[in-house]
C-alpha cells in the first residue's frame, strides 16, 4: 500500500523543491534524525518523485466547479480553472519546473468535484458510523464504462506468473519485487508507489526466481526499458521491455520455450483480449443502431462537401430529411465550407453547433431553409422570429452538428490474438486495401448530424410569435437548387453482409394492391428475392404487410410467367411512405416472382447494371466505421436481460469527456464505476422503456423520451441532490421553465434525450476469434462473456440536448399554451 505522508506535511513543505540543492542532503538528515532509518528513506524516495518533470496534460473541464480556459505553459495547453491557475504557478515558483507535485497539487484544488465527494463521503460515513443516520434506499445504479475503438494487439503471449525479481537502477539501488506476467521479450512487475520510474529509463532485473530452472552464468540481470508505469491499488505496475537482446539469446529460448510448456498451468493473461471482445462486442449492438448521422467530408478542388454517409435503420429519417424530390442527397445544405469553420471554432470549446431548417415545397420542388445558432445569434429578434416561423412548418428540424478530424490509422482494427489467427480468421481481419487508404486521404474531416427533432420540442417552438418576420432576410438563408448535385455515397454501419443476393438497376412500371387500395410506382432494383419501389403517391402501409404486384410492361414480354398479384411483404418504408422495399411472400407453392427474376437475370446479366452499393469499393464501409467508432461521444446504455428482467451495467461510448459523463462518475461512490441515478431513479421512465422494449422488434422505430435534470450541489445524499422528471411529467411550459429555473439556482440543470431501440443478434462469426482464443485457456471465463454477449436485448442512446433546452426557453414566453394558438 502506499505510504501515508500526511504526518510529515511540514516536512514535504518544508525541502520542496530543494532536493536537487547541496545542502539538501544535510539540512534533511539534520529535519529527520528523530525518524527511523526506514522513514527517512521513504521520506526522502517521496521528495524525489514530487520533484520529478512531469508532461501530462491537465485538463479539468466538467472535473472542477469553476469555468475552465486554455492556460499554456512551456508550449503545453492545459485547460485550468482560476483556483488551479493560482495552486499551478504557487507550486511552480517553488519547484522551479512543472513536476509531479505541481500535476498533483492542482487536480487536488478544494473545488475538485473528486476532493469535494471524497470529503462528503467521509462525512457520511463518520454519520453512519456515529448512527446519525439510517440506512438509504437504492441510490446507486453501478455501471461499467466500455471505450469503443481501442483495440491494442499483443505482439506476444503473456502468461500470468509471479516469480521474485530484483530490479537494479542506475545508482545500483536493488529494489525487491515479483513479476505479474511475463513474455518472450518482456514482463509486469508490482514496486510500492513512492518509487520513481520514468517512461523511457532503462533497467536491470535479475530472475531470481528462476535461478533453479536456468543456468544464468555471468549474465544474471538483463536490460529493459520502461515502457508504461500506471498506479493502481496503491502500487506501481510497470511494463518493460527487454533491450539490447542477442538473436542466439539463450535466455529468451528458455522463456519461449518455458511460457509454451507451462501457460496452461499458469494461464495466459488474457486482460487485454477480455477487454477488447467486451468492447467490440458493444460496439457491434451499439453502432447498428446508432440515431446520428455520420457524414465524412472530402475536400474537392477547394470546396468542403459531403462524401460517405454512413446509415443505418434509426439515422434513415435524418438521412432521407435531406433529399429533394427526386431522391437527390442535398447534404451540402446542411454542411458547407462556412458552417464547417464554424464548427471548427467552437470545438476548441467542446460545443456542438444546433442548425434549425424546413423545406418550402412549390410546384412539386424542394426548397431548402437552414441557419445555425451562431449566423442567428447576433439578430435575437430575427432569430426569435426565425424559430417561430420554422416550426410552423410540418418539416420544422433541429439538427445538432458534432466535428471530428478524421485519423486514417484507426480504420483497422485488429484481433489481439497474439498472433494466433487461422486463415479464416485472418481473412475476416484483413486491413484496409491502399484503395480504401486512398480514399480516406481524401476525407479531412467527418460531421456528424444529430436529429433531435421531436413533437414535445416542436410544441414549444410554435408558442414563439414569428409576426412581422422580415422576408428578404428569411431569404438570405434559403439554399440554391443544384443543378448537379454533389455526388454521395451511402454505406450502411452493419457487421453482417445483409444482401444475400446481387441487386441490379431495372425500372420498370409496377402497381401494388392491398385491401382493394391500389398505387402505381416505378422499381429501382431488383434481385431473385426482392426489389424496391418508388410509388407516385404515398401509400398507407408499414412494415409486414402483404401487398400483391403486378408487371404491366414486364407481362409483355413473357407468356411463361403470370405476373400479377404477387404477394410481396413490406420489410422497409420510407418516413414519406412513397419508397418500398419488398421481399417474396411464400404461402404453399413456388413464387413465380422469384423464378421469373432468376431466369430474367441468368440471361440478361451482361446487360443489367449492378446497383452502385455493391460497386463501392471493398471495405471502405468498414473503414469507415472503425474510423467512426473512435468519434461516437455520445454515450448509449446495453440493456441486458437478467433472468425475467432487465438491467443496464455497461455504458459504451469512444471518449468519457463529456459533462453527462462525469456528472455520473462524480456521483458513484466506487472508483470506476458510473452512477446511473440521473437515468434511472424515474420510475416512471424505467416502466415506460421496460414495457416497450417487451414489445418492440430490431427493425422498429426506438422510442423516444425526454428526462429533464436538476442536481443541486448543496445537498450530500444523492436521492435528495438528484431530481429527474419526464417531459409528460411538467405538464406545461411555465412549468419546464420553472423546473430549469430552480434547477440552476440550487446547481446543475441537464436536458437528455434518450432514444430506445432492440437490439439485433450479435455476428458471432466475427466475435467467435477472440472468444474461442479466451475459452481455449479459461473456459468458464469464456462461456460467462458469451452469455453476457447474447444476453443484450437493447440499447438507449443519450443526447445531451441542454444547450439546445436553454435556447428554446429562453425565447419561449410565460402564460402561452399550445392550446390558446388553435
Amino acid at each position: 500500500m502506499t505510504k501515508d505522508f500526511s504526518q510529515y506535511q511540514n516536512i514535504i513543505s518544508q525541502f520542496r523543491g530543494r532536493v536537487a540543492n547541496a545542502s539538501f542532503e544535510a539540512e534533511f538528515n539534520a529535519a529527520t534524525e528523530h525518524l527511523a532509518k526506514t522513514e527517512k528513506f521513504l521520506l526522502k524516495m517521496e521528495l524525489k518523485r514530487l520533484a520529478t518533470p512531469c508532461t501530462r496534460l491537465i485538463d479539468l473541464r466538467g472535473h472542477v466547479d469553476g469555468d475552465c480556459r486554455p492556460y499554456e505553459h512551456d508550449g503545453s495547453v492545459h485547460f485550468l480553472d482560476a483556483i488551479a491557475i493560482k495552486v499551478f504557478e504557487e507550486n511552480l515558483g517553488f519547484y522551479g519546473d512543472y513536476t509531479l507535485a505541481v500535476y498533483e497539487a492542482v487536480n487536488n484544488t478544494e473545488n475538485n468535484f473528486r476532493v469535494i465527494y471524497q470529503k462528503e463521503k467521509a462525512q457520511l460515513q463518520l454519520a453512519k458510523s456515529q448512527g446519525e443516520i439510517k440506512p438509504l434506499e437504492k441510490n446507486q445504479y453501478p455501471a461499467t464504462l466500455y471505450r469503443l475503438g481501442e483495440y491494442h494487439n499483443r505482439r506476444e503471449e503473456r502468461m500470468n506468473f509471479a516469480v521474485p525479481l530484483l530490479v537494479i537502477l542506475d545508482d545500483d539501488t536493488e529494489l525487491e519485487s515479483t513479476s505479474s506476467d511475463i513474455s518472450v521479450h518482456g514482463c509486469k512487475f508490482r514496486l510500492p508507489a513512492v518509487c520513481v520510474l520514468n517512461v523511457g529509463q532503462v533497467v536491470g532485473i535479475r530472475f531470481v526466481g528462476l535461478e533453479q530452472e536456468f543456468q544464468f552464468g555471468f549474465e544474471n540481470s538483463f536490460n529493459y526499458e520502461v515502457l508504461q508505469v500506471q498506479e493502481e491499488n496503491n502500487q506501481l505496475l510497470v511494463s518493460v521491455k527487454r533491450v539490447d537482446a542477442p538473436a542466439d539469446d539463450s535466455f529468451i529460448k528458455f522463456l519461449r520455450g518455458f511460457i509454451q510448456g507451462n501457460k496452461r498451468r499458469y494461464k495466459i493473461n488474457l486482460d487485454n483480449t477480455i477487454n477488447a471482445l467486451q468492447a467490440r462486442s458493444m460496439e457491434q449492438f451499439v453502432l447498428p443502431k446508432s440515431n446520428e448521422l455520420p457524414v465524412f467530408v472530402e475536400e474537392n478542388q477547394g470546396q468542403l462537401v459531403p462524401r460517405y454517409v454512413l446509415t443505418s435503420g434509426n439515422n434513415q429519417p435524418s438521412y432521407q430529411y435531406w433529399q429533394d424530390e427526386k431522391h437527390q442527397v442535398t447534404l451540402h445544405c446542411l454542411i458547407n465550407k462556412d458552417r464547417i469553420e464554424r464548427l471548427q471554432k467552437k470545438r476548441l470549446l467542446e460545443n456542438s453547433l444546433l442548425v434549425y431548417s424546413f423545406i418550402h415545397y412549390n410546384q412539386g420542388k424542394s426548397y431548402f431553409y437552414s441557419a445555425d445558432e451562431e449566423q442567428l445569434k447576433d439578430d435575437k429578434d430575427f432569430m426569435k422570429r426565425f424559430l417561430g416561423f420554422a416550426a410552423a412548418r410540418d418539416s420544422f428540424a433541429i439538427t445538432e452538428l458534432s466535428f471530428f478530424e478524421l485519423d486514417a490509422s484507426r480504420a483497422y482494427s485488429p484481433f489481439t490474438l497474439s498472433d494466433s489467427l487461422t486463415k479464416k480468421d485472418e481473412y475476416l481481419n484483413l486491413p484496409p486495401s491502399q484503395e480504401v487508404f486512398g480514399i480516406l486521404g481524401k476525407l479531412p474531416y467527418i460531421v456528424v448530424a444529430n436529429n433531435i427533432t421531436d413533437e414535445r420540442l416542436v410544441e414549444d417552438y410554435r408558442l414563439i410569435s414569428y409576426e412581422g418576420i422580415d422576408i428578404n432576410q428569411l431569404k438570405n438563408f434559403g439554399h440554391k437548387r443544384l443543378s448537379k448535385p454533389y455526388p454521395v455515397d451511402e454505406l450502411g454501419i452493419n457487421y453482417r453482409n445483409q444482401r444475400q443476393e446481387p441487386r441490379f438497376n431495372y425500372k420498370t412500371p409496377v402497381i401494388i394492391e392491398s385491401e382493394g387500395v391500389s398505387w402505381q410506382g416505378i422499381s429501382h432494383d431488383f434481385s431473385v428475392s426482392g426489389l424496391m419501389i418508388e410509388l407516385d403517391k404515398p401509400a398507407v402501409l408499414k412494415k409486414g404487410d402483404i401487398v400483391h404486384l403486378s408487371f404491366p410492361k414486364l407481362q409483355k414480354i413473357t407468356s411463361t410467367f403470370d405476373l400479377k398479384s404477387l404477394p410481396y411483404e413490406t420489410v422497409c418504408i420510407n418516413k414519406k411512405k412513397t419508397i418500398i422495399n419488398l421481399r417474396v411472400y411464400v404461402e404453399q407453392h413456388q413464387h413465380i416472382g422469384r423464378s421469373f427474376f432468376k431466369l430474367l437475370i441468368e440471361k440478361n446479366r451482361d446487360k443489367l447494371t449492378a446497383d452502385e452499393y455493391a460497386m463501392i469499393v471493398p471495405g471502405l464501409s468498414k473503414a469507415l466505421r472503425n474510423v467512426y467508432s473512435h468519434s461516437l461521444n455520445i454515450s448509449s446504455l446495453v440493456v441486458q436481460t437478467s433472468g425475467s428482467r432487465y438491467k443496464i451495467e455497461a455504458i459504451a461510448c469512444s471518449a468519457e469527456n463529456n459533462e453527462l459523463l462525469s456528472l455520473m462518475r462524480r456521483l458513484s461512490d466506487r472508483q470506476q464505476y458510473y452512477n446511473l441515478y440521473p437515468l434511472l431513479s424515474n420510475l416512471q421512465a424505467t416502466n415506460i422503456m421496460n414495457n416497450s422494449l417487451k414489445k418492440m422488434q430490431t427493425g422498429d422505430e426506438p422510442i423516444t423520451e425526454i428526462l429533464y435534470v436538476a442536481i443541486n450541489h448543496d445537498v450530500e445524499m444523492v436521492e435528495k441532490a438528484v431530481m429527474t422528471k419526464l417531459a409528460s411529467e411538467l405538464k406545461s411550459t411555465d412549468d419546464r421553465k420553472t423546473f430549469i429555473r430552480d434547477a440552476l439556482k440550487a446547481g446543475s440543470f441537464y436536458c437528455v434525450q434518450v432514444k430506445l431501440s432492440r437490439a439485433d443478434e450479435p455476428d458471432m462469426d466475427y466475435l467467435n476469434p477472440e472468444l474461442s482464443y479466451i475459452g481455449s485457456y479459461a473456459i468458464h471465463r469464456g462461456k460467462q462473456i458469451e452469455q453476457e454477449i447474447w444476453s443484450v436485448a437493447g440499447v438507449i442512446q443519450l443526447l445531451d440536448i441542454t444547450h439546445e433546452a436553454m435556447i428554446r426557453y429562453n425565447f419561449v414566453p410565460e402564460g402561452v399554451h399550445s392550446s390558446t394558438l388553435l
